[in-house]
């Protein structure tokens, strides 16, 4: 007999197995969800994600992993849980620079379709009258385009909101702090947040309280309250009871912690040197004192510092690229001049450039309009300037040979014989922050030995070469899932794979380092050095990632005549250590830079000022170095040790016990998704042993076939050459309506238990018997959670009730259904075993449902106690200042002086009584508040309990 010719019964007995709604303390809670990625089994992933799915009265968690341990896969899973779940209003914040990578990483990873929502997309979806929140997958967007549309989000009804980089809110708790506590009040009525951030403790305790009232208002009372508790007093006392309130909302999990799982190789650092040409040099110095002018008419009010910048970046990048800006510039002046109907925006036109503009100018919108005088003969000024740029581009025209270029070949044939050395693929990826310098950089190159395999990445990807891969791709890829009918993810993923098995050389600009995955490549190339130390991890985090098999190379240029380009490099390496090592960059450095844009700021603004002299730029960078290291505060990394790590021993068996446990849950699941489908598919698939089949024709009964091709179907995390099988592809859902829908009469089954492929001991005495089985589907909803349990029940007809799990062990066995004799009717003993089993099952939800009821009284006592506590100091201040006045009043030299002490000592005690009234007043409101969340809390604690038949069978055991 077949194993997986399975009998109605036991596939749906399996349909609901596989669909059923699980609670969030069930270890096999994400099982569909892991079953329906392409992501690898990392068990500090799985309980991290479990973590933030436990407790349903929970108003969220902090995920605090170290870097480089993949955060977002975590929130990924929580999303795809939420999704599953059809708790579908999913908010993702993020910095402005990873909107991409994480659409990409939904789509690619999880099979979602996110959206990403900024000014545009939202203003012609309002022009069209729909609501831009309103979407039919996640919504992506960034803090600053969260902050301008918080009304928006604050009326949405969202099940979940995931913060990625959630640091940037740590000072919440900060007047001054307009995007942080914008967010924070636009969220508070959120069901649930998941807040990202390896370093959730940076300079201050109170940095903590900020993102943990971020997730909930009353894990802690007031700001007053908190700092009398635990930024003073006992401190060990102190950071017992605070790690205490943590525990419940704050998981971390550190790299080596994890190294048993996770492997990681080395970054080596190689630095190219190279001297520009007597014409490169006046170039330089001429666009450099021209962007030191105060008075500049090309550069628009409010965003002189932003374009400044990007100005200082083409001129490093290449005379191509900074010859493109000056004639952008001219020619926006001359439209200017002549009074042209419409002169572009000079940000715009740059941006076709410097693609990385967008994001950049979204981080720096809070720049102040600047406020410059108009010189009295504007067309003079004007024609003035726009002959100089006129000039400056000239002379960038007239540069033929360039020596940083003439360097890189110099250090492609250094780097590749590193690479040999390592064993590593020839591959490398070129970064450079501009696309016309990227054009250069292809002229250079493919008259070289690297010319045949050279790929090109950048925003549009719309150049002939790149659509040519795209289409031979499409080819290649007919017919099978790697299509996602979206072409511009698709052109994305074919250039990758274009790059894996024919290229040498990818020259990508900042596009290439969001969201795409070059594990397979062990050589990264900065042409261009970003100064923002997180776009610069972003580029190596493409090859130096989970998945390297070997030592990552990385090659900087420095200009030997420019005193500032070597101190912003040996910044970034000695002081982030992003070039080598391990890890790369620590969380103390990039949690203390935030976003990187305040650093790369600082840095812009030294190479704006005129300071040629060399010692001027060594004291302007030792100054950003001590800055810098007050904000990296050494006792604050000891404290966030002890307040957010758990002991090793204790996370590597937690881990351990992951590991297996998911792996286990994982074959089971996928062992029953391919036998029932082998099942409802019989005469239409052809299956093999390789877990996939063969789709050849279509069950023609129901619809929703008709969307559902033909081919090849495999379980992800296989080849990915045919369409990825998963519990939400149509065939799969087809098939799970197919084994639900059916109404079963009640007949006999009989289990060939040799035909089993394992031993089953606990079944062998039932060997040669007979008896009753019965399924019931028990659906409870409590705490505004649905869950589901499939009871079964089986005797034998001598009246012996199966025990524990042995009548589900029955239902797993080879069977075929036997000819109706005589009724079949549930016995005494087996209604009353059912019974049994659900009030046993209803009794563990309800004692499970207590612990997170009394978890969340716990937490409301406590900030109950908080706020009094706060109050109760005000009035232990004022009795402190009374004694004072009375010892000033008693040896008070005059009469006058004993009056005024005695007049100031009348007005503190009525200031105290005044304190005492509030304190009563206060501590009642508190305690009436706290009342009504807890009777809101018993409201949610109530089950409403449905029960269902799914079928009764009477059973023999060969």
């Amino acid at each position: 007999m077949n194993e997986r010719e399975l009998t109605v019964y036991q596939r749906q007995y399996y349909a609901w197995q596989l669909t059923r709604r699980m609670a969030g303390d069930n270890p096999d809670l994400l099982t569909p969800s892991l079953a329906g990625s392409q992501v690898d089994l990392n068990p500090h992933q799985i309980e991290a994600a479990l973590f933030a799915c436990r407790n349903p009265l929970a108003k969220g968690v902090i995920l605090a992993d170290e870097v480089g341990l993949g955060k977002t896969i975590e929130a990924g899973l929580v999303i795809s849980q939420c999704w599953a779940e059809r708790r579908r209003r999913i908010l993702i914040i993020v910095p402005a620079n990873l909107r991409k990578q994480w659409h990409q990483e939904l789509q690619d990873k999880f099979g979602l379709q996110g959206v990403i929502l900024e000014s545009k997309i939202y203003n012609s979806l309002r022009q069209k009258g729909r609501k831009p929140f309103e979407a039919d997958g996640p919504v992506i967007c960034s803090y600053q385009f969260a902050k301008s549309k918080a009304d928006d989000i604050q009326r949405m009804g969202w099940h979940l909101v995931v913060l990625d980089e959630a640091h940037r809110l740590r000072n919440v708790y900060k007047k001054g702090n307009v995007i942080a506590r914008t967010i924070k009040d636009a969220l508070a009525h959120v069901e649930s947040k998941v807040l990202l951030t390896a370093t959730p403790l940076q300079n201050s305790l109170l940095e903590l309280y900020g993102l943990v009232s971020v997730v909930d208002e009353r894990v802690f009372g007031d700001l007053d309250s908190f700092r009398v508790q635990f930024a003073q007093g006992n401190r060990e006392l102190a950071m017992e009871a605070l790690r205490a309130r943590l525990v419940p909302v704050c998981k971390r999990t550190l790299r080596r912690q994890v190294q048993p799982y996770v492997s990681y190789t080395q970054r080596i650092a190689i630095v190219q040197e190279f001297t520009p040409s007597d014409e490169e040099q006046e170039l330089s110095e001429l666009v450099a004192a021209y962007l030191r002018r105060p008075n500049l008419k090309a550069l628009p009010d409010g965003q002189r510092q932003l374009i400044s910048l990007v100005l200082w970046k083409l001129l490093a990048s290449s005379s191509h690229a900074i010859a493109g800006a000056l004639e952008t510039m001219a020619n926006r002046l001359q439209g200017v001049l002549d009074n042209a109907s419409e002169v572009p925006e000079l940000a715009e036109e740059l941006d076709d450039d410097f693609e990385a503009l967008d994001e950049t100018a979204e981080e720096w919108s809070d720049e102040e309009l600047d406020n410059e005088s108009s010189s009295q003969n504007e067309r003079e000024a004007l024609g003035s300037e726009i002959a100089e740029l006129r000039h400056f581009k000239k002379l960038a025209t007239s540069i033929r040979d360039d020596s940083k270029g003439q360097a890189l070949l110099t250090a492609l044939d250094r780097a590749f014989l590193e690479l040999e050395r390592l064993g590593a693929e020839k591959k490398a990826i070129i970064f450079t922050e501009s696309k016309r310098t990227q054009s250069y950089l292809l002229s250079l190159l493919e008259n070289t030995a690297y010319g045949e395999g050279i790929v090109l990445f950048n925003g549009t990807n719309s150049d002939a070469r790149a659509q040519a891969t795209y289409k031979d791709w499409l080819k290649r890829h007919e017919g099978s899932d790697r299509i996602s009918g979206s072409k511009t993810a698709d052109t994305r993923a074919a250039l990758v794979e274009h790059f894996k098995e024919f290229g040498t050389v990818m020259i990508a600009t900042e596009a290439g380092a969001e969201g795409i995955n070059l594990q397979f490549c062990s050589l990264v190339v900065n042409y261009d050095l970003p100064w923002n130390p997180q776009r610069i991890e972003q580029r190596i985090g493409r090859c130096h990632r989970y998945g390297q098999q070997h030592d990552v190379v990385v090659v900087n240029f420095i200009d030997q005549n420019n005193p500032a380009d070597k101190r912003v490099y040996q910044l970034l390496s000695e002081k982030f250590r992003l070039f080598d090592g391990v890890f790369g960059a620590s969380d103390e450095v990039l949690g203390a830079i935030g976003s990187g844009v305040d650093f790369e700021r600082r840095i812009a603004q030294i190479y704006q000022q005129d300071c040629r002299d060399p010692e001027i730029i060594r004291a302007n960078f030792e100054q950003l170095q001590r800055d810098l290291a007050g904000e990296i505060n050494e006792a604050m990394v000891k404290t966030r040790q002890l307040l957010l790590e758990n002991f090793e021993e204790e996370v590597q068996t937690t881990l351990r016990v992951h590991a297996e446990n998911t792996r286990a849950a994982l074959d089971r699941f996928e062992r029953m998704l391919l036998d029932l489908t082998e099942a409802e598919l019989s005469g239409h698939a052809q299956f093999d042993d390789s877990n996939g089949f063969h789709l050849h024709s279509l069950p023609g009964d129901t619809e929703p076939t008709s969307n559902i091709p033909l081919g090849r179907y495999e379980l992800p995390r296989r080849s990915g050459e045919a369409h990825l099988y998963r519990i939400g592809h149509p065939l799969a859902e087809w098939v799970i309506q197919q084994a639900k829908g059916r109404e079963l009469p009640a007949m006999r089954l009989r289990f060939d238990y040799a035909a089993h492929r394992m031993p089953v001991t606990t079944l062998q005495p039932y060997r040669g018997q007979s008896g009753t089985l019965v399924v019931h589907l028990l659906t409870v909803d409590a705490l505004g959670r649905e869950e589901q349990h499939l009871i079964v029940s089986a005797v034998t007809d001598s009246g012996e009730v199966l025990v524990e799990d042995d009548p589900e062990k029955l239902l797993r066995l080879p069977a075929e259904v036997l000819p109706q004799t005589q009724d079949i009717e549930s016995d005494a003993a087996c209604i009353a075993d059912l019974q049994s089993r659900q009030e046993k099952q209803l009794r563990d939800i309800n004692q499970r449902n207590l612990g997170y009821f009394e978890q969340e009284v716990l937490k409301l006592d406590a900030w109950a106690d908080d706020l009094k506590l706060g109050l109760e100091q005000d009035i232990k201040e004022i009795d402190r200042e009374i004694k004072e006045v009375r010892r000033t009043a008693a040896t008070a030299p005059t009469l006058d002086e004993k009056l005024h002490w005695q007049k100031r000592q009348r007005e503190l005690e009525g200031q105290r009584t005044k304190l005492r009234r509030e304190l009563f007043e206060r501590q009642d409101k508190i305690e009436a508040e706290r009342n009504d969340l807890i009777e809101e809390l018993e409201q949610r604690l109530q089950q409403r309990v449905q029960e269902h038949l799914l079928f009764t069978i009477g059973w023999e055991l060969l």
